[in-house]
């Protein structure tokens, strides 16, 4: 008895852990067999919008059955048997027809010496589906009620300690006042972040998400800047646009998370003064400002001095410099007019 409660310890513990996620992952089979044994297992990541599952980690599996299991064919008869809904852990014994008539079975597990199995989603709180658990067995015999019991008290450990979502929120509070935000994946396609609403700014085709994936993209882990509301002039003012990149081990299904909070000290700059600032940061000439802006070099200039005024600085390079350090740069919409890289 002693054994299994230390196993649920330190399961607990590594759940908690700030390790990566992929060792998680490793270190949190480890310990699972020592309290639902098996003969190989495999843990993975769901995109139920796309119906599809990352690895995430395994054990004793070949890299056949690896591959075959992140295929299309395991996704739909996860689908099929309803093992993608929130339930009890399932066994082969729970279905209403033999092994074999799954392609999964016949092709893949029986052959690689596999003939029983307890397999369940694990969901996050508020319904998310974040990831898959197979534990396999090499016995034909169906898995002891016991077994079942523990693997489904212990779901919820296991959810909360493989939800990729889980090391963009302790990011996401670091961003002072943040009003909304999105998690951005690497199709374009965006996600809630649990706690924050959505904001039109964060809309399907926005802009600002073009922008972001742009500046993931280019390499950059944490980027601020401004953005202007009701149009390029910002009637209605200006929002922070804050981009944080995802962490590499969940890169292939998380590219990063945007939010979106209040401006801040905006140094009395103008919607337009911002513009040029922008093309300043990015070190723009007066006569590329003035073509990007479809206004003369002499207006460029009287901009310049009253940016330089305004951020109490004496040359055009500090001016730069302070606004980049104070998030006052407006970056163009990727499909605006050309600007110097």
């Amino acid at each position: 008895m002693r054994e299994p409660v230390a196993a649920a310890l330190e399961l607990t513990e590594v759940a908690a852990s700030s390790d990566p996620l992929l060792d998680r992952a490793d270190a949190l089979l480890a310990t699972l067999r020592r309290l639902v044994p098996f003969d190989g297992a495999w843990m993975a990541l769901a995109d139920p919008q796309q119906n599809r599952y990352t690895r995430l980690a395994s054990a004793d599996l070949d890299r056949s059955t690896e591959e075959y299991l992140c295929g299309p064919t395991a996704a739909r008869e996860i689908e099929l048997t309803g093992t993608n809904r929130p339930a009890p852990p399932l066994s082969l014994s729970d279905l209403p027809y033999p092994a074999e008539d799954l392609a999964t079975w016949a092709e893949c597990l029986i052959p690689a010496g596999f003939h029983e199995a307890l397999a369940v989603a694990l969901f996050a709180p508020g319904g998310r589906h974040v990831a898959f658990l197979a534990l396999l067995s090499g016995s034909k015999e169906p898995p002891r009620r016991d077994m079942r019991r523990r693997l489904g008290r212990l779901t919820s450990v296991l959810a909360g300690a493989v939800d990729p979502m889980r090391d963009l929120l302790p990011a996401a509070r670091l961003v002072h006042g943040a009003l909304a935000a999105v998690v951005l994946r690497p199709d374009g396609r965006t996600d809630a972040l649990p706690g924050l609403p959505d904001h039109p700014l964060l809309s399907a085709g926005s802009p600002v998400l073009a922008t972001a994936h742009a500046t993931i993209d280019q390499g950059h882990t944490y980027s601020s800047f401004l953005w202007p509301v009701g149009g390029s002039h910002a009637p209605d003012g200006h929002c922070r646009i804050t981009v944080l990149a995802s962490s590499d081990d969940v890169s292939d299904l998380l590219t990063g998370l945007v939010l979106v909070s209040r401006p801040g000290d905006l140094r009395t700059l103008t919607p337009r003064e911002l513009e040029v600032l922008g093309l300043l940061i990015e070190g723009c000439s007066n006569r590329e400002m003035a073509r990007a802006l479809v206004v003369s070099q002499r207006t460029v200039a009287a901009h310049l001095e009253h940016i330089l005024t305004k951020l109490a600085a004496p040359t055009r390079t500090l001016a730069a410099v302070r606004a980049e350090r104070e998030g006052l740069y407006v970056p163009r919409p990727p499909d605006g007019p050309a600007r110097r890289p």
